[in-house]
Formats: structure tokens, sequence, C-alpha cells
């Protein structure tokens, strides 16, 4: 799972701007994602929320701030931090969709933070959560079928069902090999829109094979 966060932290800093002309608010995601690429993930999160406390309107920094503690949870143990995480990851999502309805990579952390639920102890969470992912990543297709993070998120998602249910994960493949060719041609809506995934379709891709 950490190999996940590194790539994903390297391409969304590979998506800041680096011009000279950035508002505030571009300036402090841009050091926001730099402390999370500097293993600063909490740091990161934490500047976050200072962000979120002047600009309202933005959904980003409430989705990486979901982002960072959803994906931080995968291993840990201790139920009491990782429902600290989580709760902190639900709440930030939340506020993330008030401001972005219908979003897309939004209900994809959404899935997330319930599979990290389930990674932790799938006899309690496994049916309700799982039933609830398969309904956010459908609705997501249904929003963005285009999406190279939705097609490439919910493949990984079906072929984890089809493995616990032991049947074939060959047509999920399929669905990697079609989010690679979206990512080949995605734009991002901005600079600090998301924009990672590329790398990790790469590496479920090689194994299929």
């Amino acid at each position: 799972m950490t190999r996940i966060v590194i790539l994903l932290v390297a391409l969304a800093l590979g998506s800041i701007s680096q011009t000279n002309a950035q508002s505030k608010y571009e300036q402090g995601m841009k050091k926001a994602l730099e402390l999370w690429g500097a293993q600063k993930p909490f740091e990161s999160s934490n500047m976050f929320e200072r962000i979120t406390e002047v600009e309202s309107e933005e959904w980003l920094p409430h989705y990486y701030i979901a982002m960072i503690n959803a994906l931080y949870s995968f291993g840990v143990t201790d139920k009491e931090k990782l429902t600290l995480q989580l709760e902190r990851a639900k709440k930030h999502i939340e506020e993330a969709e008030l401001i972005s309805p219908n979003n897309p990579e939004i209900l994809i952390i959404k899935a997330t933070i319930n599979t990290a639920w389930i990674a932790y102890d799938g006899a309690t969470y496994g049916m309700t959560l799982s039933m609830k992912n398969a309904e956010l990543y459908k609705k997501a297709f249904e929003l963005a079928p285009e999406n190279p993070r939705v097609v490439l998120s919910k493949a990984e998602w079906d072929m984890g069902s089809a493995k616990y249910f032991g049947q074939s994960t060959e047509p999920y493949c399929k669905d990697v090999e079609r989010s690679l060719e979206l990512f080949a041609t995605f734009k991002a809506e901005s600079t600090m829109h998301p924009s990672w995934g590329k790398d990790r379709a790469e590496e479920v891709l090689k194994s299929c094979k």
C-alpha cells in the first residue's frame, strides 16, 4: 500500500503548476503536496485543513485530506487510531461532496474509505460496505465512463470481488487496459485536479499477465 501512496503523491506533485503567478491558494496547495511528497502526510493533511478554513468553496483540499487519511489507514491495527483517521476522512469527503456533488473523483475516495474498513475487519464490515462500494463505483462510472481513475478503481474493486468468490479476473484486466488508453488522452480540469493513476494501472496490468 505504501508503494501505491508514493506513486499517487508523485503524480499529484507533478500536476501542480510551476508558474510564478500562483495564487495564495495554489501556493498553499503546492506546499501541502510537497509535505506529502516529503513523507509528512499528516503535516500535509493539517495544512490542507488550514486551507479549507480560508477557501470554503474549494473541494480539492477536503479531497486530499480524505485521501491521505484513507490511504494511510491501510495496515493500521489500532482501532482507535483507525477510527480517528477514517472519521476525519469521512468528514472531509462529505464536505467536498457538499461543494461538488456528483463528482466521480469524490466517489472514489468514499469507496476507498469503505475499503479501509473492510481491510481492517472484513467479517464485520465486508457485507454492508461491499454493497455500498458497488453502488459508489456504479454511480461514478455512470457519471464519468471516460475517467481513467473511475475505470481503474472500479476494475480493481471488481477484481478483488472476483478473487474473493473464486472467479476469473480476466474481464477486469481488460478494463485496466482500457483505463490506460484513457490515461493517454485524459486532461485534468486544472493543474490541481486529480491526475493520478497511470502508474498504478500499469502495475495492476502486470499482475494480470
